[in-house]
Protein backbone atom coordinates (compact mmCIF):
# COMPACT_ATOMS: atom_id res chain seq x y z
CA UNK A 1 0.00 0.00 0.00
CA UNK A 2 2.74 2.45 0.08
CA UNK A 3 2.94 5.45 0.31
CA UNK A 4 1.18 8.08 -1.30
CA UNK A 5 0.93 10.12 1.87
CA UNK A 6 3.80 12.71 0.84
CA UNK A 7 2.41 12.70 -2.86
CA UNK A 8 -0.67 15.09 -2.54
CA UNK A 9 1.61 17.67 -1.24
CA UNK A 10 4.26 18.33 -4.39
CA UNK A 11 0.58 17.76 -6.54
CA UNK A 12 -0.68 20.55 -4.77
CA UNK A 13 2.16 22.96 -5.72
CA UNK A 14 2.34 22.05 -9.38
CA UNK A 15 -1.37 21.15 -10.17
CA UNK A 16 -2.28 25.00 -10.62
CA UNK A 17 -0.21 25.82 -13.49
CA UNK A 18 -1.22 22.59 -15.67
CA UNK A 19 -3.42 24.05 -18.70
CA UNK A 20 -5.10 20.81 -19.23
CA UNK A 21 -5.84 17.27 -17.43
CA UNK A 22 -2.99 15.49 -17.84
CA UNK A 23 -3.88 11.87 -19.61
CA UNK A 24 -2.71 9.31 -16.97
CA UNK A 25 -2.76 5.26 -18.55
CA UNK A 26 -5.24 3.86 -15.88
CA UNK A 27 -4.78 0.56 -13.84
CA UNK A 28 -6.51 -2.57 -15.69
CA UNK A 29 -6.91 -5.77 -14.69
CA UNK A 30 -5.91 -8.88 -16.84
CA UNK A 31 -1.86 -7.68 -16.83
CA UNK A 32 0.97 -9.67 -16.61
CA UNK A 33 3.84 -8.41 -14.90
CA UNK A 34 7.27 -8.50 -15.91
CA UNK A 35 10.78 -8.55 -14.18
CA UNK A 36 13.24 -7.10 -14.15
CA UNK A 37 11.18 -3.90 -15.96
CA UNK A 38 8.81 -3.65 -13.61
CA UNK A 39 11.28 -3.23 -10.79
CA UNK A 40 11.60 -0.25 -12.18
CA UNK A 41 9.96 2.89 -12.71
CA UNK A 42 6.89 4.05 -14.53
CA UNK A 43 7.23 7.74 -15.73
CA UNK A 44 3.54 7.48 -17.31
CA UNK A 45 1.98 6.67 -14.39
CA UNK A 46 1.33 9.35 -11.81
CA UNK A 47 2.30 8.08 -8.81
CA UNK A 48 4.63 4.97 -7.89
CA UNK A 49 6.49 4.12 -4.82
CA UNK A 50 9.45 1.82 -3.92
CA UNK A 51 9.51 1.17 -0.54
CA UNK A 52 11.43 -1.39 2.13
CA UNK A 53 10.84 -1.95 5.80
CA UNK A 54 12.43 -4.34 8.05
CA UNK A 55 13.35 -5.17 11.55
CA UNK A 56 17.63 -4.84 12.17
CA UNK A 57 19.76 -6.20 15.04
CA UNK A 58 23.03 -5.19 16.10
CA UNK A 59 25.71 -6.88 17.02
CA UNK A 60 25.26 -6.70 20.70
CA UNK A 61 21.17 -7.96 20.10
CA UNK A 62 19.87 -4.54 20.37
CA UNK A 63 16.48 -3.86 18.06
CA UNK A 64 15.81 -1.40 15.24
CA UNK A 65 12.74 -0.74 13.16
CA UNK A 66 13.53 1.09 10.13
CA UNK A 67 12.19 2.55 7.17
CA UNK A 68 13.21 3.78 3.34
CA UNK A 69 11.21 4.72 0.86
CA UNK A 70 11.37 6.29 -2.45
CA UNK A 71 8.11 8.25 -4.54
CA UNK A 72 7.75 9.23 -8.19
CA UNK A 73 5.22 10.99 -8.92
CA UNK A 74 4.29 12.49 -12.36
CA UNK A 75 2.43 16.08 -11.98
CA UNK A 76 -0.20 17.44 -14.28
CA UNK A 77 2.30 19.45 -16.21
CA UNK A 78 1.62 20.36 -19.87
CA UNK A 79 3.67 17.61 -21.77
CA UNK A 80 4.32 20.68 -24.63
CA UNK A 81 6.18 22.84 -22.45
CA UNK A 82 9.47 22.87 -23.55
CA UNK A 83 10.95 24.21 -20.58
CA UNK A 84 13.72 22.05 -19.08
CA UNK A 85 12.56 23.38 -15.77
CA UNK A 86 9.31 21.94 -15.93
CA UNK A 87 9.24 19.34 -13.30
CA UNK A 88 7.82 16.38 -15.45
CA UNK A 89 8.85 13.85 -12.78
CA UNK A 90 9.11 14.34 -8.95
CA UNK A 91 11.72 12.12 -6.87
CA UNK A 92 11.02 12.23 -3.01
CA UNK A 93 11.66 9.92 -0.29
CA UNK A 94 11.56 9.20 3.50
CA UNK A 95 13.82 7.33 5.67
CA UNK A 96 13.43 6.63 9.41
CA UNK A 97 14.90 4.74 12.16
CA UNK A 98 13.13 3.18 15.23
CA UNK A 99 15.26 2.36 18.15
CA UNK A 100 13.52 1.53 21.29
CA UNK A 101 16.13 2.02 23.56
CA UNK A 102 15.53 5.45 23.58
CA UNK A 103 11.84 5.65 22.20
CA UNK A 104 13.19 7.93 19.39
CA UNK A 105 11.97 7.71 15.81
CA UNK A 106 14.74 9.39 13.29
CA UNK A 107 13.58 10.53 10.32
CA UNK A 108 14.97 12.36 6.98
CA UNK A 109 13.38 13.33 4.02
CA UNK A 110 14.90 14.26 0.48
CA UNK A 111 12.98 15.51 -2.26
CA UNK A 112 14.05 17.31 -6.33
CA UNK A 113 12.15 17.00 -9.91
CA UNK A 114 14.20 14.86 -12.28
CA UNK A 115 17.42 15.70 -13.75
CA UNK A 116 20.11 17.88 -13.43
CA UNK A 117 22.33 15.23 -11.96
CA UNK A 118 20.03 15.62 -8.65
CA UNK A 119 17.39 13.06 -8.91
CA UNK A 120 16.55 9.92 -11.20
CA UNK A 121 14.21 6.81 -11.54
CA UNK A 122 15.22 4.52 -14.29
CA UNK A 123 13.48 2.54 -16.48
CA UNK A 124 14.05 -1.17 -16.78
CA UNK A 125 15.47 -2.07 -13.73
CA UNK A 126 14.84 -0.57 -10.02
CA UNK A 127 17.63 2.52 -9.65
CA UNK A 128 16.06 5.51 -7.82
CA UNK A 129 17.87 8.02 -6.44
CA UNK A 130 17.87 11.72 -4.55
CA UNK A 131 21.63 13.21 -4.70
CA UNK A 132 23.09 10.88 -1.88
CA UNK A 133 19.96 8.60 -1.02
CA UNK A 134 19.94 5.94 -3.34
CA UNK A 135 18.15 2.46 -3.72
CA UNK A 136 19.01 0.11 -6.43
CA UNK A 137 18.63 -3.44 -7.84
CA UNK A 138 21.93 -4.71 -8.61
CA UNK A 139 22.45 -7.52 -12.00
CA UNK A 140 22.24 -10.53 -8.76
CA UNK A 141 19.29 -9.62 -7.65
CA UNK A 142 20.43 -7.90 -4.62
CA UNK A 143 18.80 -4.79 -3.57
CA UNK A 144 21.07 -1.61 -1.96
CA UNK A 145 20.29 1.60 -0.54
CA UNK A 146 22.35 4.00 1.21
CA UNK A 147 20.64 7.24 2.83
CA UNK A 148 22.49 9.72 5.28
CA UNK A 149 19.94 11.88 7.44
CA UNK A 150 20.26 13.66 10.57
CA UNK A 151 21.48 11.68 13.50
CA UNK A 152 21.62 8.58 11.47
CA UNK A 153 22.76 6.72 8.16
CA UNK A 154 21.78 3.39 6.70
CA UNK A 155 23.31 1.23 4.55
CA UNK A 156 21.95 -2.23 3.94
CA UNK A 157 21.42 -4.81 1.27
CA UNK A 158 18.70 -7.08 0.75
CA UNK A 159 19.33 -10.23 -0.62
CA UNK A 160 15.36 -12.18 -2.06
CA UNK A 161 15.01 -15.56 -0.48
CA UNK A 162 11.45 -15.74 -2.58
CA UNK A 163 9.95 -14.32 -5.61
CA UNK A 164 8.00 -11.44 -5.83
CA UNK A 165 4.53 -11.71 -4.47
CA UNK A 166 1.92 -10.91 -6.75
CA UNK A 167 -0.74 -9.41 -4.95
CA UNK A 168 -4.81 -9.04 -6.27
CA UNK A 169 -5.18 -10.49 -9.21
CA UNK A 170 -1.65 -11.34 -10.55
CA UNK A 171 -1.08 -7.91 -9.48
CA UNK A 172 -4.08 -5.76 -10.09
CA UNK A 173 -5.27 -4.81 -6.70
CA UNK A 174 -8.58 -3.06 -5.89
CA UNK A 175 -8.54 -0.26 -3.85
CA UNK A 176 -12.21 0.61 -3.77
CA UNK A 177 -15.25 -0.01 -4.78
CA UNK A 178 -14.71 1.16 -8.70
CA UNK A 179 -12.26 -1.08 -11.02
CA UNK A 180 -10.15 1.84 -11.41
CA UNK A 181 -9.42 2.53 -8.21
CA UNK A 182 -6.45 0.41 -8.27
CA UNK A 183 -2.86 -0.13 -8.20
CA UNK A 184 -0.25 -2.44 -9.90
CA UNK A 185 1.45 -4.07 -6.40
CA UNK A 186 3.98 -6.60 -5.62
CA UNK A 187 5.78 -7.41 -2.53
CA UNK A 188 9.18 -9.02 -1.74
CA UNK A 189 8.97 -10.61 1.91
CA UNK A 190 11.59 -12.03 3.62
CA UNK A 191 14.58 -9.96 2.52
CA UNK A 192 17.69 -10.99 4.34
CA UNK A 193 19.51 -8.02 5.62
CA UNK A 194 23.51 -6.84 6.02
CA UNK A 195 25.17 -3.96 6.58
CA UNK A 196 25.47 -1.15 8.93
CA UNK A 197 23.51 1.57 10.66
CA UNK A 198 25.45 5.09 11.66
CA UNK A 199 24.41 6.77 15.47
CA UNK A 200 26.24 9.65 17.04
CA UNK A 201 29.08 8.90 14.27
CA UNK A 202 29.55 5.34 14.74
CA UNK A 203 29.10 2.66 12.43
CA UNK A 204 27.65 -0.72 13.76
CA UNK A 205 26.94 -3.90 11.93
CA UNK A 206 23.87 -4.87 11.31
CA UNK A 207 21.66 -8.46 10.29
CA UNK A 208 17.79 -8.71 10.05
CA UNK A 209 14.87 -9.00 7.40
CA UNK A 210 12.57 -6.81 5.54
CA UNK A 211 10.06 -6.27 3.35
CA UNK A 212 9.75 -4.87 -0.16
CA UNK A 213 6.72 -3.11 -1.67
CA UNK A 214 6.03 -1.92 -5.26
CA UNK A 215 2.84 -0.05 -6.48
CA UNK A 216 2.17 2.25 -8.96
CA UNK A 217 -0.92 4.05 -10.14
CA UNK A 218 -2.91 7.08 -11.38
CA UNK A 219 -6.20 6.53 -9.48
CA UNK A 220 -5.06 5.42 -6.03
CA UNK A 221 -7.90 5.97 -3.73
CA UNK A 222 -11.33 7.19 -4.00
CA UNK A 223 -12.98 10.14 -2.72
CA UNK A 224 -14.88 8.94 0.06
CA UNK A 225 -11.55 7.14 1.11
CA UNK A 226 -9.77 8.81 4.56
CA UNK A 227 -6.94 7.02 4.84
CA UNK A 228 -5.89 3.11 5.32
CA UNK A 229 -4.42 0.64 7.37
CA UNK A 230 -1.55 -1.90 6.63
CA UNK A 231 0.77 -3.99 7.34
CA UNK A 232 3.34 -6.47 5.97
CA UNK A 233 4.40 -9.36 7.85
CA UNK A 234 7.58 -11.75 7.96
CA UNK A 235 6.34 -15.18 9.93
CA UNK A 236 9.03 -17.03 11.59
CA UNK A 237 7.47 -20.37 9.73
CA UNK A 238 8.28 -18.83 6.38
CA UNK A 239 4.83 -17.42 5.16
CA UNK A 240 4.04 -13.81 4.18
CA UNK A 241 0.72 -11.87 5.34
CA UNK A 242 -0.08 -8.66 3.64
CA UNK A 243 -3.54 -7.23 4.97
CA UNK A 244 -4.94 -3.07 4.06
CA UNK A 245 -8.32 -1.62 4.80
CA UNK A 246 -9.02 1.59 2.72
CA UNK A 247 -10.97 3.73 5.67
CA UNK A 248 -14.15 5.76 4.87
CA UNK A 249 -14.65 9.37 5.80
CA UNK A 250 -16.54 9.62 8.53
CA UNK A 251 -16.24 5.90 9.73
CA UNK A 252 -15.88 2.41 8.68
CA UNK A 253 -14.27 0.27 6.04
CA UNK A 254 -14.49 1.36 2.35
CA UNK A 255 -12.42 -1.63 0.75
CA UNK A 256 -9.73 -4.26 2.09
CA UNK A 257 -7.52 -7.01 0.90
CA UNK A 258 -4.61 -8.76 1.28
CA UNK A 259 -2.61 -11.78 0.70
CA UNK A 260 -1.42 -14.79 2.95
CA UNK A 261 2.19 -16.89 1.19
CA UNK A 262 2.07 -20.41 3.33
CA UNK A 263 5.29 -21.85 4.23
CA UNK A 264 4.97 -23.96 0.61
CA UNK A 265 4.81 -20.75 -1.75
CA UNK A 266 1.24 -21.55 -1.99
CA UNK A 267 -0.86 -17.83 -2.16
CA UNK A 268 -4.55 -17.31 -0.80
CA UNK A 269 -5.77 -13.83 -2.38
CA UNK A 270 -8.06 -12.44 0.49
CA UNK A 271 -10.74 -10.14 -0.91
CA UNK A 272 -12.83 -6.92 0.62
CA UNK A 273 -14.83 -9.44 3.05
CA UNK A 274 -11.96 -11.69 4.28
CA UNK A 275 -9.86 -8.43 5.97
CA UNK A 276 -10.99 -7.09 9.30
CA UNK A 277 -8.60 -4.73 11.66
CA UNK A 278 -9.35 -4.29 15.19
CA UNK A 279 -8.33 -1.54 16.70
CA UNK A 280 -7.20 -2.54 20.42
CA UNK A 281 -4.66 0.60 22.13
CA UNK A 282 -4.31 3.73 20.46
CA UNK A 283 -1.79 6.16 20.95
CA UNK A 284 -2.23 10.40 20.82
CA UNK A 285 0.70 12.30 19.25
CA UNK A 286 1.77 15.08 20.84
CA UNK A 287 3.12 16.97 18.10
CA UNK A 288 0.39 16.92 15.68
CA UNK A 289 -3.08 15.78 18.04
CA UNK A 290 -3.65 12.59 15.60
CA UNK A 291 -4.68 9.25 17.23
CA UNK A 292 -3.08 6.32 16.06
CA UNK A 293 -4.62 2.51 16.76
CA UNK A 294 -1.38 1.37 17.30
CA UNK A 295 -2.38 -2.06 18.77
CA UNK A 296 -4.64 -3.64 16.54
CA UNK A 297 -6.09 -7.23 15.75
CA UNK A 298 -5.74 -7.97 12.16
CA UNK A 299 -8.24 -11.04 11.29
CA UNK A 300 -8.51 -12.52 7.70
CA UNK A 301 -10.71 -15.20 6.66
CA UNK A 302 -8.84 -18.40 4.94
CA UNK A 303 -10.59 -21.17 3.32
CA UNK A 304 -14.27 -20.32 5.92
CA UNK A 305 -11.47 -19.84 9.25
CA UNK A 306 -10.80 -17.10 11.14
CA UNK A 307 -6.62 -16.18 12.04
CA UNK A 308 -6.15 -13.41 13.81
CA UNK A 309 -2.76 -11.95 14.80
CA UNK A 310 -2.77 -8.67 17.13
CA UNK A 311 0.19 -6.54 16.38
CA UNK A 312 1.96 -4.57 18.85
CA UNK A 313 4.19 -2.02 18.15
CA UNK A 314 7.81 -1.70 19.24
CA UNK A 315 7.17 1.41 20.68
CA UNK A 316 3.93 3.85 20.24
CA UNK A 317 5.81 6.63 18.97
CA UNK A 318 6.50 5.95 15.85
CA UNK A 319 4.36 9.06 13.46
CA UNK A 320 6.64 10.02 10.91
CA UNK A 321 6.02 14.19 11.07
CA UNK A 322 7.54 15.71 7.92
CA UNK A 323 5.36 19.25 7.94
CA UNK A 324 8.42 21.23 8.22
CA UNK A 325 9.07 19.87 4.52
CA UNK A 326 5.85 20.47 3.66
CA UNK A 327 5.06 16.96 3.40
CA UNK A 328 2.07 15.25 5.56
CA UNK A 329 2.09 13.24 8.67
CA UNK A 330 1.52 9.51 8.79
CA UNK A 331 2.35 6.89 11.20
CA UNK A 332 4.76 4.03 10.27
CA UNK A 333 6.24 1.53 12.92
CA UNK A 334 8.04 -1.47 13.82
CA UNK A 335 5.64 -4.55 15.13
CA UNK A 336 5.87 -7.67 16.53
CA UNK A 337 3.34 -10.63 16.55
CA UNK A 338 2.77 -13.77 17.79
CA UNK A 339 5.63 -16.10 15.16
CA UNK A 340 6.61 -12.95 13.47
CA UNK A 341 7.58 -9.54 12.69
CA UNK A 342 6.70 -6.62 10.40
CA UNK A 343 5.13 -3.14 10.10
CA UNK A 344 1.91 -1.02 9.95
CA UNK A 345 1.19 1.72 8.65
CA UNK A 346 -1.38 4.42 9.28
CA UNK A 347 -2.75 7.03 7.05
CA UNK A 348 -5.54 9.87 7.46
CA UNK A 349 -5.12 10.05 11.21
CA UNK A 350 -4.82 14.21 11.26
CA UNK A 351 -6.86 14.80 8.13
CA UNK A 352 -8.10 13.01 5.22
CA UNK A 353 -5.50 11.81 2.99
CA UNK A 354 -5.80 13.68 -0.59
CA UNK A 355 -3.60 11.41 -3.80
Amino acid sequence: MKRGATIAAWLAIVAAAAPAATPYPQVRPGITLQFPADHGAHPTFRTEWWYVTGWLRTVDGKDLGFQVTFFRTRPPVDAGNPSRFAARQVIFAHAALSDPASGLLLHGERAARQGFGLASARTGDADVAIRDWRLRRETNGQWRTRVTADGFALALAFQPTQPPLLQGQRGYSRKGPLPEEASYYYSIPHLRVNGSVVRDGKSVPVTGEAWLDREWSSNYLAPAAQGWDWTGLNLDDGSALMAFRIRRKGGGTLWAGGSLRRPDGSTVVLGAQDVRFRPIRTWRSKATGAVYPVVQDVSIRVNGRIFTRRLTPIFAAQELDARRSGLPVYWEGAVRTAGGRGYLELTGYDKPLAM
